[in-house]
């Protein structure tokens, strides 16, 4: 699903440094998140063998399937009642899995995402991601060394223009993923691949303050101060999604991100600091026994930050972190409070120029505290093309 509902990826790329965007009719340096299901959340409930399978419910673009080799481990249902007794494993969740796919949502890292652009700026954005992520098993599974190891590639296209005389920008990122999740199951070894699209993503961001839509030959005199700004995130379900089965990279629902952005430049110093929430719809067909049933999942409330320094013109370093809770899923009307989110993490990101047009945009971050969800690590670069006006 697109809890990572990266899906990827992360938002919508800003292109940085105007003055020197002006100055060369074109800009090198931008912010991409690419909406990749970022992290991925996978409860399993396991079932005895031809008996009732227990929904699975995963959270963003890719989903953690199990293969039918691990259904004897569990529990049963009663038929026709509430109640549930044990077979074989004093186990009610078996696993839950928080590999990320960054065109992950509350996980984006983008520093200077709020910088605004002069008018008819336009970027091509190609970008790599890599993810490596635990399962956190729950101690009562026979599950052990649980790994999801999967990389998602974003094709972007951003474009800055005026809305009401200030200066505005859109960005539209289509991300396709390929993975690998595996685990010891009672000393069986368990693998399952994956490969395909994630949801379409969009980003719009408009400047309320400190950044009016300017040509560049105006964005030249322009010196930034403060900046205020507001964006909305929509991420739609067109990725690959197969209720029947438990691994998938599209989330089957759309997915909302109002925030709120701050930038505040003191010399080469820039600070930024967004606030934003998710808000989801319902998936219809969630995978579960003996057909699917709906999916709902509560917002979730995110905070990011960012301390960058420019060593010179387009070349610049951030130190990033971020924090977000909530997130609680239920599935056909039953909420598992196990799947509420409160998670941080920290990372450092590179821009570095390397032709007129052209910049690379390298970036790490890793779990700093993760209570459920965001127990990965990411390794991502980014080539982007810019230019104003046509394309040349």
């Amino acid at each position: 699903m697109f809890n990572p509902h990266v899906s990827v990826a992360e938002e919508a790329p800003t292109i940085q440094n105007q003055h020197e965007f002006a100055q060369r009719s074109a800009r090198s340096r931008y912010d991409h998140r690419p909406q990749l299901p970022s992290r991925t959340y996978v409860a399993v409930r396991l079932l005895r063998y031809k008996e009732d399978l227990i929904h699975v419910s995963s959270e963003r673009t890719a989903t953690l399937g199990l293969p039918g080799a691990w259904r004897g481990y569990a529990i049963r249902t009663v038929r026709g009642g509430a109640v549930m007794r044990w077979v074989g494993i004093l186990a009610f969740w078996i696993a839950i899995v928080t590999c990320t796919l960054q065109v992950a949502r509350a996980q984006d890292l983008a520093p200077r995402a709020y910088v605004i652009t002069p008018l008819r700026s336009n970027a091509v954005i190609v970008s790599y991601a890599y993810f490596n992520g635990s399962v956190l098993v729950n101690g009562a599974a026979p599950i052990t060394g649980a790994t999801g190891t999967y990389n998602v590639q974003i094709a972007t296209y951003y474009h800055g223009f005026s809305f009401f005389g200030r200066s505005a920008n859109a960005a539209l990122s289509l991300p396709y993923g390929v993975g690998t999740f595996q685990g010891d199951v009672s000393g069986e070894h368990q693998q399952v691949y994956r490969s395909g699209l994630l949801d379409l993503n969009g980003r719009l961001s408009v400047n309320l303050k400190g950044g009016p839509a300017m040509p560049a030959r105006e964005m030249m005199k322009w010196k930034q101060k403060t900046l205020l700004g507001v964006s909305l995130r929509v991420v739609a379900p067109t990725g690959q999604y197969d209720p029947n089965k438990l691994v998938n990279w599209g989330a089957n629902r759309w997915g909302f991100k109002p925030e709120f952005g701050y930038s505040e430049r003191w010399g080469h110093w820039v600070l930024d600091g967004y606030a934003g929430a998710w808000f989801f719809t319902t998936n219809p067909e969630y995978y579960s026994h003996p057909a699917p049933a709906p999916q709902t999942q509560k917002p979730i409330a995110s905070f990011e930050g960012h301390l960058s320094y420019d060593l010179k013109p387009r070349l610049w370093v951030s130190l990033d972190g971020n924090f977000w809770y909530g997130g609680t899923v239920s599935v056909n009307g039953v909420e598992n409070t196990a799947t509420r989110q409160r998670s941080s993490r920290l990372g450092a990101t590179a821009s570095v120029p390397i032709t007129k047009h052209g910049s690379l945009k390298f970036g790490y971050n890793n779990a700093d505290y993760s209570q459920f969800g965001g127990a990965y690590q990411n390794v991502s670069v980014a080539w982007q093309y810019s230019w104003l006006g046509h394309p040349r």
